[in-house]
């Protein structure tokens, strides 16, 4: 190809090109010279006994040193601190030796102003042709950014730490005071009744909750009995501020007038009237009161909204005591409820409970354990009274472990047996 003209930039003469291939040579060097010494980093050639060969500006200048007084006249371990020196000879040494390299390893050195001055030390060892070694290579990292970094991580790690103790000990105190809580909601005992046994059990299915379930057994006078057991809606303080007024609505009523029906309504009234400005607050109850004879127990009570109460017959059978069609309690200004009366023969219990027994999770498939699987294990226990109906029960709810995501209440009522069963026919 023919040129008919010269092209801008381009050198006429091969001398041109050899003088620019020089100059661009010198400038390679001087530049990789300059980088050396004063790079950001400290650069080191040492012979294989440690001594200093080569060293750059930037170490000198973090040493305090002059190149005079460090080449040939000192050894990399001279520089280092005590435990840096200790360090290098138990495991930076061996390591270089076995491996002919050394990465990362942390060190400090001392620096100009005499403190320490921790730093990431790479070295390698150069061999000859013939595979001899030669010298070793040092390249230093100032690491008091990173240093700094980790002393502040730790902080903040023990910080943390703190922090997670310090809501540890919140959280059990927080806790206890729950759990005092939950126990001035609930009677502390239930009382003795002639001619009945009672008994009652509170699950409660996590401690950081306040639960809304609530019952209770107090006389009347003329040898009747009231009784009530439900479950406000919600959890938490506000649950616990409907329940506190619901147990004391309940027990005014009844004393005014004992009638299950108008004692719900009572209820209904109070809570919808109180709440009616604000965020709805309402519960499902169970209602009744008692009257404990010679050859048995009457039984008159009603259901909000409730789960229904169930009968364990003294015969081993089992039954619920159906109330269709009441009303949640508190939801609506006007709602119905639904009344029942039952009697209890010597060896029958009456069982009220709240719905976390009921909807508790169980099996592969997380299902509901239902109304249906409380009915059959109540009908295969041997009908002992209420104390042991409790007993197992709490054994059930303790089986269902981490199924069970809400509060239980049991409230267990019967007249004991007149006689004991016969051995060789306890019944299953």
């Amino acid at each position: 190809m023919c040129r008919t003209g010269q092209e801008p930039n381009e050198p006429s003469t091969g001398e041109d090109v050899a003088a620019t291939d020089v100059a661009f040579s010198a400038l390679l060097e001087d530049s990789a010279e300059e980088l050396y010494e004063q790079a950001p980093c400290g650069y080191m050639s040492t012979l294989m006994d440690g001594t200093i060969a080569k060293i750059n500006t930037t170490l000198l200048e973090w040493l305090g040193l002059s190149r005079q007084q460090v080449v040939g006249r000192m050894r990399f371990p001279d520089l280092l601190t005590v435990g840096g020196k200790l360090y290098h000879e138990t495991h930076f040494a061996p390591l270089l030796q076995m491996n002919g390299e050394a990465s990362g390893i942390a060190l400090d050195i001392k620096a100009a102003d005499g403190q320490r001055m921790p730093m990431l030390v790479t070295s390698k060892v150069k061999t000859s042709d013939a595979g001899e070694p030669m010298l070793i290579r040092t390249t230093i990292f100032d690491a008091r950014d990173r240093r700094a970094y980790e002393t502040e991580l730790l902080r903040e790690r023990r910080a943390a730490e703190e922090a997670r103790l310090q809501a540890e000990a919140d959280r059990q105190r927080l806790q206890e005071a729950l759990a005092v809580l939950q126990q001035s909601l609930l009677p502390a005992e239930l009382p003795t009744v002639p001619g009945l046994e009672a008994s009652s059990y509170y699950h409660i299915a996590s401690p950081d909750l306040l639960g809304g379930d609530f019952y209770d057994l107090f006389p009347l006078g003329a040898g009747q009995w009231a009784f009530f057991l439900g479950d406000v809606c919600g959890k938490g303080p506000q649950a616990a501020a409907v329940t506190s007024l619901t147990r004391y609505t309940l027990r005014a009523a009844a004393l005014h007038d004992p009638d299950p029906v108008t004692v719900l309504t009572t209820l209904n009234t109070v809570l919808h009237e109180r709440y009616a400005s604000g965020e709805a607050r309402y519960c499902t109850a169970i209602f009744g009161v008692l009257r404990p004879g010679s050859d048995g127990v009457s039984v008159h009570l009603a259901s909000g909204g409730h789960p229904s109460a169930l009968i364990q017959r003294a015969d081993g059978s089992a039954h619920f005591l159906p109330t269709p069609g009441g009303m949640l309690v508190g939801a609506l200004p006007q709602a119905q409820f639904t009344p029942a009366s039952t009697a209890l023969a010597p060896g029958d219990t009456l069982l009220l409970y709240t719905d976390g027994l009921t909807e508790a999770r169980v099996g592969p498939e997380r299902d509901l354990y239902g109304e249906d699987a409380l009915h059959a294990f109540t009908a295969a226990l041997a009908p002992a009274g209420p104390k042991d109906l409790v007993s197992a029960l709490k054994g059930l709810l303790t089986s269902f472990g981490d199924g069970l995501d809400d509060d239980t209440a049991l409230l267990a009522l019967g007249m004991p047996a007149s006689l004991p069963i016969p051995a060789g026919e306890d019944r299953i």
